[in-house]
């Protein structure tokens, strides 16, 4: 059997300038990186765009997360090349792949089988340079706010109050907690202070929401990096950092413009985690495909509870986007782990196992319904499904009263997901989305809090001692009260507790810290015990990956 990255590279592939003329734009509006990539000047929208009418948003999210995988970004992919199959004006926006979890235990982030985007390698590797420019903003910013003590500190920080951390994007768990400025005076004022990986770095979170390039240094320019002695927020405007880092940020906020196998277009844009971030590519790239597609598929990272919620609830609220469709996707072999079988005995039929792990997707669909968007399943298709298996599912949603769609586009491409695709234009064409926030704004940040994990993840409550709620309440105090919450926790259970599968309910949710995002203007909570730098595992898929003597990249997947 071929691997993903064999069919990347047996693929047919189009010069970028052609996709671009799918689309109407012209060669004066990219900027090329070699034959297959570009990014689209943002001189177009105000040129060209502002007036044209928005197309439907559709968003795909899943069923919590299994190691038997389930497939989002590869029927995000095929589900655009099935639009695409029957005739329909599409286009796909997703997130850049980080490398920690290339080079970790995830893989890449490009689709698989015959639903990717191309170039593969480029993608799940450097790309066009996004995360380092980000990665780079971030850290000149926390090289500013170490000088500006050095040198006299004006501003009076208090050291033991930075809250901001430096970022890297590579998983290195020894970079979780760190103590800088040892080696004498030359060398700065010693204190602790950490790492993050770059996907849940604020510059990556504020880079993905803003509106403009002038939206965007605002919103840097807003972020809080510590406190004064006098416990006093200090912005980065205060240290004359944005402009500096809106200089590094400038070309990467350009929407990257790529293809799919079947030569169909594709924005790849932004991307931060969905289980420690927002989860969600930027709004300036979903508002410019709405521009220029009749219908524009996207995705929130991991299960609907954690991307899907902070879709709507963060991206959604700050940009005014109302999405038209979602499409929740399931496999068999992930349902059966819900069901309660080990993954090494997923390969046997097991209907039952697949009608019990049907609770885990039923509460996803409970949940999105709340949004007031209809949603349809997607049988993400494997050649070891039975037809039994797949009939349990689709009588369980018919049951629910939720339409349910085989889709077989790692095998087939945009063919195989042609009926789904059918459906999916049926719903999005109907104007039956009546969408709606979850919580409203001026809600008390703990309510809200408490709101989400009731309401999304079926708890009873949510605990934290009296310094984190202490911190719930001088956020208020400070004036962000009305921000969104972006809940940091594991993406495996609708609980804490990763091994909690199917739909567990009345457990409580333990609150870690509360931190502020006051650029991307939202509080993120840190739940239970998940990580905002996480670890390689104990055999990294980086062991395996290689170039072969040809110079071909070999081991991504």
């Amino acid at each position: 059997m071929k691997t993903d990255i064999d069919i990347a590279r047996e693929a047919e592939i189009t010069a970028i300038g052609s996709i671009a003329s799918k689309l109407g734009i012209g060669d004066e509006y990219l900027e090329q990186y070699g034959k297959f990539k570009a990014k689209v000047n943002l001189s177009i929208i105000p040129e060209k765009l502002r007036d044209q009418e928005s197309g439907k948003l559709i968003l795909v999210t899943a069923i919590s997360p299994t190691p038997a995988g389930e497939g989002k970004t590869t029927t995000s992919v095929g589900l655009v090349d099935g639009l695409c199959h029957i005739g329909k004006k599409a286009m796909i926006c997703l997130r850049e792949p980080s490398l920690g979890p290339c080079f970790g235990m995830k893989g890449g982030a490009a689709g698989g089988g015959f639903a990717q985007v191309i170039p593969m390698t480029d993608i799940n590797l450097h790309f066009t340079g996004d995360f380092h420019a980000i990665g780079a903003a971030h850290n000149l910013l926390s090289a500013l706010i170490d000088n500006h003590i050095h040198w006299d500190n004006k501003l009076n920080i208090d050291p033991r109050r930075i809250t901001w951390k430096r970022v890297v994007d590579m998983n290195d768990r020894s970079l979780r907690d760190i103590t800088c400025g040892l080696g004498g005076t030359g060398n700065g004022i010693p204190r602790q202070s950490g790492f993050d990986i770059t996907v849940a770095s604020e510059i990556m979170a504020v880079f993905c929401l803003a509106s403009d390039i002038d939206d965007l240094k605002k919103r840097i320019g807003n972020i809080v990096i510590g406190y004064t002695r006098s416990n006093e927020p200090v912005r980065a405007k205060q240290l004359n950092a944005d402009g500096a880092m809106i200089a590094l940020l400038q070309d990467a906020f350009q929407p990257n413009l790529v293809q799919t196998l079947e030569n169909n277009p594709a924005f790849i844009h932004g991307g931060p985690f969905a289980n420690i971030a927002h989860g969600c590519n930027s709004v300036i790239s979903t508002k410019t495909a709405l521009k220029l597609a009749d219908y524009v598929v996207t995705e929130a990272g991991f299960g609907a509870d954690l991307g899907a919620e902070k879709f709507f609830d963060i991206k959604c609220r700050k940009s005014g986007l109302k999405p038209d469709a979602v499409v929740l996707v399931a496999t068999t072999k992930a349902l059966k782990m819900h069901g309660g079988i080990k993954k090494d005995d997923l390969g046997a039929e097991n209907v039952d196992a697949v009608t019990l792990g049907c609770e885990n997707l039923a509460k996803h669909i409970e949940n999105i319904k709340k949004f007031g968007v209809p949603v349809v399943v997607a049988i993400n298709d494997f050649i070891t499904d039975t037809e039994k298996e797949h009939l349990a599912i689709i009588n369980y949603c018919g049951k629910i009263g939720v339409e349910c769609k085989i889709s077989s586009h790692w095998e087939k491409g945009g063919k195989g997901a042609a009926d789904l695709a059918e459906e999916v234009a049926k719903i999005a064409d109907s104007n039956l989305s009546d969408f709606k926030t979850l919580y409203d704004s001026k809600m008390p940040l703990w309510d809200k809090t408490k709101h989400i994990a009731q309401k999304i993840y079926g708890a009873s409550e949510i605990i934290a001692d009296k310094k984190v709620r202490n911190q719930f309440q001088k956020f208020e105090d400070d004036g962000f009260g009305e921000y969104p919450i972006c809940m940091a926790k594991t993406q495996y259970s609708f609980s804490t507790d990763p091994l909690l599968m199917g739909a567990p309910s009345g457990h409580d949710v333990p609150i870690k810290e509360v931190r502020l995002s006051a650029g991307a203007e939202f509080i993120v909570v840190v739940c239970g015990d998940i990580m905002t730098m996480p670890g390689l595992p104990r055999i990294p898929a980086a062991e395996n990956i290689d170039v072969d003597d040809e110079g071909l990249i070999q081991g991504l997947f």
